[in-house]
């Protein structure tokens, strides 16, 4: 029954513990994308980011560990690029990188689930901007290259991953730490960004 729903529709159905794993897992597989950049421009922290999907992923099976939201959402904000500062493409997928994992901590601060939800679109849209940004075809109409990127290989890949892992996580009702483990591994194993950019 459930898989006749739609994506937005099934993911909003899961548990408010499934949401949040859906969220971090695709703030990991963003990361490379502000790693590079930061390496690239020399500028931010990628340490930031990185210790902030750590205690989120560890907040998920330890009752015990507390976050400082605070503290992290400020760190990312002194660590967020502002796309105007730089003359380079690579700040648009840094930037989201940053403000996914700032949505995320502040949809968990605010307990707005729907702004969790929220991640999956900000990771597809990202895909989106880089087709976009790399394609060098004129196109007559807007709703052209809207089919261009929807039909694009990459924005394929996307759209395959955020199903797979919506359908890891819903058929596992009971979020173990051992699941949450092997699920990080797997991510952090791949080390492909949305947009094809590798994991230093």
């Amino acid at each position: 029954m459930t898989k006749k729903m739609g994506f937005f529709k099934r993911l909003k159905a899961l548990e408010l513990p499934q949401k949040k794993l859906f969220a971090i897992a695709l703030c990991q597989r963003m990361l490379p994308n502000y790693q590079l950049f930061s390496d690239v421009a020399e500028f931010g922290d990628p340490q930031v980011l990185d210790t902030s999907l750590n205690l989120l992923w560890q907040s998920m099976y330890d009752a015990k560990l507390k976050l400082n939201i605070d503290l992290h959402l400020e760190r990312l904000e002194l660590n967020t690029p502002e796309p105007e500062d730089f003359d380079m493409y690579g700040v648009y997928p840094a930037m989201d990188a940053a403000v996914a994992l700032t949505s995320l901590l502040s949809a968990m601060q605010s307990k707005v689930e729907d702004d969790i939800v929220n991640v999956s679109k900000l990771s597809s849209s990202t895909v989106a901007n880089y087709i976009e940004a790399t394609c060098d075809i004129e196109f007559d109409k807007a709703s052209a290259l809207d089919d261009y990127i929807f039909e694009h290989e990459v924005m394929q890949e996307e759209k395959d991953m955020q199903n797979t892992l919506l359908d890891i996580i819903e058929a596992q009702v009971k979020i173990t730490p051992n699941f949450i483990k092997d699920l990080r591994r797997d991510i952090v194993a791949v080390g492909i960004s949305n947009i094809g950019i590798s994991a230093p």
